[in-house]
């Protein structure tokens, strides 16, 4: 399973990216798909999540970030708004896949996109 994430690039405060996630490979089913980021000096830290039923974020994207999803490509999408200097970090998105039937979820990860934010 592959999980390819484009989409980040430099972006001057106050602007707009959208990242996207596409997986790939042998895959039964996903369950959830989410986006993390990390920033230099820091620990990565969780931002979205997307399942069939629910979508979750962290406190410091929501009202700015929307994840979406589509399930006919095993595609996730995370639409960023009123960047600022401060989500500044490489973006990693991740997904819960079960590659055969009767095998359990497993989690793999995307490489990372990078997302600048000028002041």
């Amino acid at each position: 399973v592959q999980l390819q994430a484009s989409g980040g690039g430099l972006v001057q405060a106050g602007g707009s990216l959208r990242l996207s996630c596409a997986a790939s490979g042998r895959i039964y089913s996903i369950n959830g798909m989410a986006w993390y980021r990390q920033a230099p000096g820091k620990q990565r830290e969780f931002l979205a999540s997307i399942t069939v039923q629910v979508t979750n974020y962290a406190d410091s994207v929501k009202g700015r970030f929307v994840i979406s999803r589509d399930y006919g490509k095993n595609t996730v999408h995370l639409q960023m708004s009123s960047l600022k200097p401060e989500d500044t970090a490489v973006y990693y998105c991740n997904a819960e896949v079960r590659a055969r039937l009767g095998e359990t979820y497993k989690d793999y990860w995307g490489q990372g996109t990078q997302v600048t934010v000028s002041s």
